[in-house]
């Protein structure tokens, strides 16, 4: 009898802790959960960056050159053995003559003469005396046929009897041209002058027998 009932006692123990343990359960499970804070809402996610995948360049492989044909190569020049010196020519003298052949003219008279001048000897015409000094004409390799003759020209009047004669005054001396009278004239108040050609002298005619 005493063993029925302390029997009986443990059952009672052991189900009213099981009841306990069931309730306890239902008491969790119908407890509210505890509010949580709000979360302000995220803008707009920005895009990462993305990286640009490295370039691959493939390495150029080397191309075989096509063959060269003899005819398509040019012969290196020879070196020289010394080089060559330039042969230069002598100009061409011009031809000179031993006459030169003048003209004059009196400003206040107008009166106009030409004559004749043999290189060395002095010729007089008024009182102005010529003496040429060259004549020559333009070499065959010059562009212009021309004349030139080097001269000098002195003002020396005529000595007058019982008079002290003046001393002599050049008027001219140097070139003239017989293709540009202007180039070099002679300046003098009552005459002019200027050079028309040079010549040969003619050959002296031998007297007849």
């Amino acid at each position: 009898m005493q063993r029925r009932q302390t029997s009986n006692f443990r059952r009672g123990v052991w189900l009213a802790a099981v009841v306990g343990l069931a309730s306890a359960g239902l008491a969790g499970a119908q407890q509210p959960p505890a509010p949580q804070a709000p979360v302000a809402p995220a803008g707009p996610a920005e895009p990462a960056a993305e990286e640009a995948p490295p370039i691959s360049v493939p390495t150029p492989q080397p191309i075989p050159a096509p063959p060269i044909s003899e005819k398509e190569v040019a012969p290196a020049p020879a070196p020289k053995a010394q080089v060559e010196e330039k042969v230069l020519t002598a100009p061409v003298r011009r031809a000179r003559y031993d006459v030169a052949v003048l003209q004059t003219i009196d400003k206040i008279t107008a009166e106009s003469v030409r004559f004749e001048a043999a290189v060395g000897r002095p010729v007089r015409y008024k009182s102005l005396v010529f003496t040429v000094k060259a004549c020559e004409r333009s070499a065959p390799d010059e562009a212009i046929d021309d004349s030139v003759a080097y001269l000098t020209v002195d003002s020396q009047p005529r000595p007058i009897p019982g008079k002290p004669t003046p001393p002599a005054r050049q008027a001219f001396k140097g070139w003239m041209y017989a293709s540009s009278p202007g180039l070099d004239p002679m300046e003098h108040p009552v005459y002019d002058a200027w050079l028309i050609t040079c010549r040969a002298a003619a050959p002296a005619i031998a007297p007849a027998r």
